[in-house]
Parts: C-alpha cells; sequence; structure tokens
C-alpha cells in the first residue's frame, strides 16, 4: 500500500503524512510550573512558546493560546491550535519548541 500524496502549501508534492493541508493543528507543549530560573512566571513560558510558534504561523492569534496546570500543579501545558500549511512548517515549530530549555514535551 502507498502513503498518499498531497500538494503543500509551498505547491511541492508531499509524503509521510495523512494530513491534508490547510488544516486546523493543535500543539500541545510541557513545562514545569516552577522554573529553573526563580524570577520566570507561567506567563513568561506561555508567551516563549506564544512567539516560537508565532515565527513558523504568522496568522496564530495568541489570544486562542489555552493554559492549564497538572493536577498537582507541578506542570503546565499549553495548547496553540494553528493553521498548519504544510508538514515542513509542523516540523520546524516543533523542532524549534523541543529544543528550548523550558520545554519537557512537545505533542
Amino acid at each position: 500500500m502507498t502513503q498518499p500524496k498531497h500538494i503543500g502549501a509551498e505547491g511541492a508534492e508531499t509524503k509521510d503524512t495523512l494530513l491534508v493541508f490547510p488544516t486546523a493543528f493543535p500543539i500541545k507543549v510541557m513545562g514545569r510550573m516552577k522554573s529553573q530560573d526563580a524570577n520566570a512566571t507561567n506567563t513568561d513560558f506561555a508567551q516563549t512558546i506564544a512567539a516560537i510558534v508565532l515565527k513558523h504561523a504568522p496568522d496564530f492569534d495568541v489570544a486562542t493560546l489555552e493554559m492549564r496546570p497538572s493536577k498537582n500543579g507541578n506542570f503546565i501545558s499549553v495548547t496553540a491550535t494553528i493553521k498548519a500549511t504544510s508538514k515542513l512548517q509542523l516540523d520546524d515549530i516543533y523542532r524549534e519548541l523541543t529544543a528550548h530549555p523550558a520545554v519537557l514535551m512537545a505533542l
């Protein structure tokens, strides 16, 4: 069975994805509630995530960013739902997010 082929926003054929672009795509990012930096806040974490996402998805509406603390208050998750235009765009966002020291995980 062959993988479906789709045309991305750049007009290039994309493989290795079942997504059809453009599509609404939620990106969930987890970090610690208490940062290593005593001066950092949860708002700083959310702003950092928003800045990274905006770099790759300039039409992202920061007002739609969702923040949720974990049950025990040790971690925080931030969800950014973007209008994804290509697999390359998503890969670039995930690479930059997971390289950031404040990010524990990105889904």
